[in-house]
Order: C-alpha cells, then sequence, then structure tokens
C-alpha cells in the first residue's frame, strides 16, 4: 500500500502567517506537518517501526561525524526550516554549516529556521511513492545553502544523490555512500539501512 500525505487546501485570502503556521504546528504536535510552497499543508502519517529505526541509524551515523568534525550542526527529522519559496520542509536528517546557522538571530534558530540546510537526507518507506520525494529533493536543490542532498530508496536498494544545478546520480545497493567533497570524512554506510 502507497501512502502520501493529507493535503489540506486553503483559499488565498486564508493562508497562514509563519508564525500562524508554528503555532498551529505547536498545537498539533503530535502530526508530522509540513507547508509546499503554496501554502497547502502536508499531514505525513508517522514512518513503519523498520523505517524509524533505519532512520536512527541514519542519524546516529551523522550525529557522531558532526560531534568529531565540529563544523556544524545536525537535525533530525522533528526540525523544520523555512525554505525561500515559503515552503517549510523537515528532512529525514540534515546538517547545516556553523557559520550559515550562527547568522540567524536566537529567534530564528527557536522557530522553523528559515534556511536550507547545507546537506539533507531523506529516506523512503516501504510505503512511500518515490516520485513526490524525487520532487522534494529538487526542490531542496533550488535553494541557498544546499551543496548535497540523498534519498535513499531503501525498496529498491538505491541511493540517489542530488547536487545543485547537476542531473541526479543513482547508485545501485552500494555498501557506503560518500560524502566527502561536503562533509569531509563522512560516509553513510549503507549496512544498517538497508
Amino acid at each position: 500500500m502507497i501512502s502520501s500525505p493529507l493535503i489540506l487546501h486553503f483559499p488565498s485570502s486564508m493562508q497562514m502567517t509563519d508564525e500562524e503556521f508554528f503555532d498551529f504546528c505547536q498545537e498539533n504536535r503530535d502530526l508530522r506537518i509540513e507547508r509546499n510552497e503554496f501554502g497547502n499543508i502536508l499531514i505525513m502519517p508517522p514512518v513503519d517501526s523498520e523505517t524509524g529505526n533505519r532512520e536512527f541509524h541514519i542519524i546516529g551515523q551523522l550525529a557522531i561525524w558532526s560531534d568529531e568534525n565540529g563544523s556544524g550542526i545536525g537535525f533530525s527529522s522533528s526540525a523544520g526550516f523555512t525554505l525561500s519559496t515559503g515552503a517549510i520542509r523537515s528532512p529525514d536528517a540534515s546538517w547545516i554549516k556553523l557559520a550559515r546557522w550562527n547568522q540567524l538571530t536566537p529567534t530564528q534558530q527557536q522557530k522553523f529556521a528559515p534556511i536550507c540546510p547545507d546537506f539533507v537526507i531523506e529516506l523512503r518507506s516501504a510505503s512511500d511513492n518515490l516520485q513526490p520525494l524525487k520532487e522534494k529533493m529538487q526542490e531542496y536543490m533550488q535553494e541557498p545553502g544546499i551543496q548535497l542532498g540523498l534519498l535513499i530508496d531503501r525498496k529498491n536498494r538505491r541511493v540517489y544523490i542530488y547536487r545543485p544545478g547537476q542531473i541526479e546520480e543513482c547508485l545501485e545497493n552500494p555498501d557506503t555512500v560518500s560524502c566527502d567533497i561536503i562533509l569531509p570524512g563522512f560516509v553513510l554506510n549503507m549496512g544498517k539501512i538497508w
């Protein structure tokens, strides 16, 4: 069964401001909510337990590398970021250089920060449709600051690599994925993700 987010459409006269959307999300903390560039609200079903475990291993690897490297900070799928289009997205894992993060005010850092991460990962669960995830990755690649994105398709054992201004690259069943050019020394071990 393929699951899709529930999409709530609003007339233009009823669009939420960023502050109203933040408050809406705080009032509905049990929901996984994003907003697209058109102001529509997307409510995603929770991931299955197995996918949650794989996401945990991705975040764990990124966290260990980030702590050792010290040049930036990482985020879980609970963090929302306001993109230049007004969309608010929550990648499954992400990382931002400290120099960029520290340019934000404390108030901006405590809301849905108006910044696109330098690095994002999206993990396809068994029930996800692949095309909307590819479109989301393309959306990230249009943003200032983004440098690298990975879309991990466990179902087909593929990793799609995205870089701004470049054609998507697809790796078939890799054991590891090097992110070294953007995240020096970070190699994602796929063993516990597949």
